[in-house]
């Protein structure tokens, strides 16, 4: 991972054979990223994602293997418990120009990934919220 800063904007480069969500929170933690917004485009031949399920509250997963345009990695960063929290979701589009979509669990890169990580100033923590079932943003 090679990463450059201009302004209040992170350029952060995810190369082949690195894994995105690891990757990424290893950079907040490095650069002190409490609090932001990030979007992306790039390659992948792996990649876990999750659909919510309000009803049951639990997540199901599914993985594909194969190759993947990352049309759209979009999220935001907080914290829970002073940890970096990464909240991201992705869209992929496969070889027959299909669309898979969902919340981003992991993701490995075949080709090259490019981040903009938008960086604000301050700390929002998340909760977990017994209500529907998930850690929201704590806004009081």
């Amino acid at each position: 991972m090679k990463c450059v800063k201009r302004g209040s904007k992170y350029f952060v480069r995810i190369d082949k054979g690195q894994e995105v969500v690891s990757s990424l929170k290893n950079f907040c933690e490095e650069n002190n990223v409490k609090l932001g917004s990030v979007v992306g485009i790039g390659a992948t031949d792996k990649v876990t994602i999750g659909l919510f399920n309000t009803d049951t509250k639990e997540y199901h997963n599914k993985e594909l293997v194969g190759e993947y345009e990352i049309t759209n990695l979009t999220g935001n960063i907080s914290t829970k418990e002073e940890e970096v929290y990464l909240h991201l979701h992705i869209t992929l589009g496969d070889e027959e120009y299909k669309a898979f979509g969902g919340h981003l669990n992991e993701c490995w890169i075949s080709g090259t990934c490019e981040l903009v990580v938008d960086v604000i100033d301050g700390q929002i923590e998340r909760i977990f919220d017994d209500y529907c079932g998930l850690n929201v943003l704590k806004i009081d």
